[in-house]
Parts: structure tokens; sequence; C-alpha cells
């Protein structure tokens, strides 16, 4: 890599680890030592004999305050301290895909249930990649470019890229063959191009051009895809209480979605869900390539009981390993579950610090810092010209359910679509738990507009006839409570049914069911119609004179068995049964 890779063009390593210094103060984490020349914010720092990882956070008066990424008992003033010269960076490469890493992005895999203090992470380098060059000797190539690809890398298509802020004449290639992560494969422009790559986790990967055509993540989930799209590039904060079903719902979307990438980071999570969620995506086919979904995964576990600094680091480490891939022209799906646990760990510090607390004891640049790490989502013309997106998916564990608390509110000041989870649906084994009260997407008129050009007008007319039969049947309710059901007229009583048979039928979704875990688009729409086309023969009958309790005798059974009962694609099934349920109601006229 460059030693002047980055947006600005300014260095961001130094060759030469700066001189040993004593330290002042451990309170925690938080580490104060000697400032030495050279030592520079967010530089890397090796604490005590053990050597332990650290952040330079502040530079005050001949004193430099570090933050430690790992735990730091025995270690004392007076003990040694040695600043790095460079940021905390990320070790890129197509051993990623596959792996399970800590907030450092130092590997787990294979290493019992700790890793020894001081260790540094690097992905294993003693696998050889299939390496297929795409540019010639002499060649000019402009940074981001193509110099060639890995074939064995995984199942997305992997290349290798040359970096930013490099570019020129093609000096050296290497030809096709085997080589380790760390091999020289080019030389552009004096600068050597390896396998891998390096990368500050805190500076975004530059870009040449953000936006573009909005176009739909698919997810499989039906509530998603028909009432509150998310488009590939864009934010998404899944706000919920303890028990509402948020790190279920995170699970079926990394499985199930659209993406060439998932990167799951498990910020301050239980070791027990992580450890389902690993064996899950382990365990799980790939419906896009009939391998294993682990194989285009990148799972960040940073779990409750690991180092509370490391938590804070960890969602920068999943946003670069994202750009990484999405420099290569793919989509990626980042999921951080969750934000909140993220959000503790800079209260946590800021205490320490003795920093001026704001709302709720959170530090003032709370705000900031949200936005930051929601900022690095985007649909991208990459530095070579290839299309790529990242789209950002963060849970939300507001302490009692309270949406007001900080980081919900401040989280939905920047993320495109909230899906809120309604603890009275999850009490109620409606799942997923997805209020369609309290949840948006702003995504829904842009990409309504794209599905109208691509020949498909009817979804936003679908989607709108959902959302119009879910808010009345919302409003009656109110009204069931305080009178009954059968104080209604018959035509608000035929509006409750529909209410039930669209909750029922279409928005309900079970992960454990073969059929149900994942709903292609088709089927989705297939399900909605099938629904929606009941809903308005009762409304008919109802019109017509039939009583509304004759109609709420009827079996609607086999629609709303349909949806566990058909296959994810099968649509034809599911038309069919819309037939016969239109048939049976034509037979109480």
């Amino acid at each position: 890599m460059s030693a002047t890779a980055g947006m600005s063009g300014r260095p961001w390593h130094r060759e030469e680890p700066g001189h040993p210094c004593r330290i002042l103060r451990v309170t925690g984490p938080l580490v104060e030592m000697e400032y030495v020349s050279g030592t520079a914010m967010y530089d890397l720092v090796s604490l005590g004999e053990a050597g332990l990882p650290g952040e330079v956070v502040a530079i005050s008066g001949g004193v430099v305050t570090a933050q430690s990424y790992e735990y730091t008992g025995g270690l004392a003033p007076g003990d040694a301290a040695r600043p790095q010269g460079a940021p905390l960076s990320a070790s890129l490469g197509p051993a990623l895909l596959g792996g399970v890493f800590d907030g450092l992005l130092r590997p787990l895999s294979g290493s019992g249930d700790w890793l020894q203090p001081g260790s540094v992470g690097h992905v294993s380098m003693e696998r050889a990649w299939s390496f297929v060059p795409r540019v010639s000797e002499g060649e000019r190539i402009d940074e981001g470019g193509v110099v060639g690809d890995i074939r064995d890398g995984g199942p997305p298509r992997l290349r290798v890229l040359v970096p930013p802020g490099v570019g020129g004449r093609v000096e050296r290639v290497a030809p096709e063959g085997a080589y380790g992560k760390d091999s020289v494969v080019a030389v552009v422009g004096g600068t050597q191009v390896r396998i891998g790559a390096t990368w500050p986790v805190r500076r975004p990967r530059p870009v040449r051009e953000r936006g573009g055509e909005r176009e739909a993540l698919g997810t499989g989930q039906r509530v998603i895809d028909l009432l509150f799209p998310v488009a590939r590039g864009s934010t998404v904060a899944v706000p919920g209480g303890f028990g509402t079903g948020k790190t279920m719902l995170l699970q079926q979307i990394a499985k199930w979605c659209d993406a060439d990438v998932i990167v799951y980071i498990g910020c301050g999570e239980r070791g027990n869900e992580m450890a389902d969620v690993i064996a899950d995506l382990s365990a799980l086919e790939d419906p896009r390539t009939g391998g294993r979904l682990a194989e285009r995964t990148v799972t960040i576990a940073n779990t409750s009981n690991m180092p509370m600094m490391a938590r804070e680091a960890s969602i920068y480490t999943g946003a670069t390993v994202a750009e990484y891939f999405r420099d290569m022209g793919l989509d990626v799906v980042v999921i951080a579950d969750s934000t909140s646990r993220w959000a503790e760990a800079l209260r946590e510090f800021a205490s320490r610090t003795g920093a001026l607390p704001a709302e709720e004891g959170y530090p003032a640049g709370l705000a900031s810092a949200i936005a930051a790490f929601y900022e690095r989502a985007g649909a991208v013309v990459t530095l070579g010209g290839e299309r790529g997106s990242v789209t950002v998916i963060g849970a939300v564990s507001p302490p009692g359910g309270d949406l007001t608390e900080p980081v919900t509110a401040n989280t939905e000041r920047f993320v495109r679509c909230l899906w809120s989870l309604d603890r009275d649906l999850a009490y109620a084994r409606h799942y997923p738990a997805l209020s369609w009260a309290g949840s948006y997407s702003r995504d829904a008129g842009a990409l309504a507009a794209r599905r109208a050009v691509a020949g498909d007008p009817a979804w936003a007319d679908q989607r709108a006839r959902l959302a119009a039969v879910l808010a009345e049947a919302d409003r009656l309710a109110d009204l069931v409570d305080l009178i009954g059901i059968t104080a209604l007229p018959d035509q608000e009583r035929a509006g409750v049914l529909a209410g039930r048979l669209v909750r029922e039928g279409v928005l309900q979704q079970s992960a454990l069911s073969a059929n149900d875990a994942y709903c292609g688009p088709d089927k989705a729409a297939a399900l909605a119609d099938a629904v929606l086309a009941t809903v308005d023969r009762c409304h008919e009958l109802v019109a017509s004179g039939v009583p509304a309790a004759t109609v709420e005798t009827v079996d609607f059974g086999p629609v709303l068995r349909a949806r566990e009962e058909v296959g994810p694609h099968d649509t034809e099934a599911v038309r069919a049964r819309r037939q016969a349920m239109l048939a049976r109601l034509g037979e109480l006229r």
C-alpha cells in the first residue's frame, strides 16, 4: 500500500515507531502516558510488556491519552509504552470471507475461547490464492483499476485493485499462478501491489462518485419488501426492546438478502447468540451459489464479555471490510447488532476521561459519531468505474423499549428507513414484530418509480392498499376494545376482518418454516394479491346484504396457510388458492 494512499493525499503511515515512553495512569481501558515526538491522534500504541494494543484519543499538555483494546489488568504506572507510528488499520484480503474475527479483525477461528493479550491479528497468510493478471507490462492504469482476478476466493467475484492514491505505468506484473496474501503481484508507478491490502478503519475509502439509480435490496421478508423496502446503499435502523426479535430478524436478512457479501457485526451481543449466528451461517446452503452461506460472509464477533473499547472499533472495522469488497463492484450489506452497545462503550470511556456528559450521560459527540458511521453507506461508482454499494442495517436496543432515548433518537435522524419492532406484536407471537404504524421507508417512492419504469406499476398501488387496510384496522381496533365487535356496522366489521387477513396471510412469516423463512418477490406479490382480492370480495358481499357475521364464519385457511404450505417461488399455487377462495365466497350470495 502506498504511503500516501488516502482521500487527502496526506501520509497515513509513518515508517518508524516512536520512542518508548512511560505510562502515567491506568483507569480501566484509559491509559495516560508521556508525550514523545511523532505521536499523533489515532496512532496505535503498544502498552506494557505484553504489548497491549491501544489507540491515541487525546494529546494535551505533554500527556497522551489512549484507549486500550485489551483488558488492562497488571498494567501499572511506570510501565513502558511505544507509539507505533500508524493508525488502527484493517488487514484486508480474500481470506476474510468465511472468517470469524474480533473487533480489531483478529481471527477467532481456531484460537480457543480467548485471544492472547497483545496478540496482533492478521488474516492467515498460509493459503495461496489463484491470481490471473488482467494487465500487461507497460500499460497505464489508474487508482482503483483491476490488476487481476482471484479465481478461488469464494462465490463473489474477487479482484486485486490498484490502491487509492496510486497510478501510472505497470512496471511489472506477476504471471498466472498461486500467491500468498502478502505476495507482490504487480508494480504500478513504483508502488508494489499485493494480493491483500491495509486501510485505516476510521477513514472511509475514496470513491469516484456517490449516488445514481436506486435498486431495491431484496430481503426475502414480506413485511419489508412489500411495505418498507430498502434500496442498495441505503441505511436502516431497527429499534426494539428486549424480546421483540431484533436478532432473529437481522439473522434472517443476513441469510436471505440478495447481497454479494454480508458483514455481520456482533457488537456487544451475548456470546450464545453470536454462536448461533455462526453455526447457522455455516450450516445454511446459499440459494444463490449452492455452497455454504458462510463463504460470502465476514463475521465480526465482539461479544459482551470481550474488551469494551474493541467493541467501539468493531463497527469501523466492519465498514472498512465492506468498502473493500464494494470497491470490487460488489453489493455489500453491513449488519450491526447492536449500535446501542457501541454507544455504551463511548459513554463509559467518556466518563473515565472526565468529559462533560450530555443527555443520559452520553458524550456530546454521540450524534456526530452515529452520523459518521451511517454515512459510510452508499451506492457509488468506484475509483475503477465499477458500481458497488454498502447498505448499513443497525439494530438499536433502547433500555426499557424507550424509543426517545438519545441513541434511538439520533439514529432516526440519519437513516432512510426505520423498521420499528413492537413489543405487543411480539407478545402476540406475530413475527417479524415490525410495527406498520411506527415504521417508514424514504426509499419507497424512488423504488416504486423504478418498478414502474421496469414494467411493474402495480407495486406502488398494492403497497398503498396494504397500508390503508392496516391503518383502517388499527383505527377500528380501538373501537372494538371499547364497545365490542358486535356493535360495529357490518362494513366496519369487514374492515376488522380485512386487517386480520393481511396480518396473518401476508405480514406474518415463520423463520422456522422451510417454505416461509424466505419469500421470493413474486410469491410475496401473489400472496398480497390473493388476500386483497379476498378482502374486496368480503366487502362486496357485505355491501350486497350478506351479514358480516356470516362472512366471518368462512374458513379462510387455504389463503392464510399458503405462505407456509407453498414453496418460496410457487406463485401458481398461490393463484390457485386465490381462485378457490373467491369461488367459496361466491357461494354466499
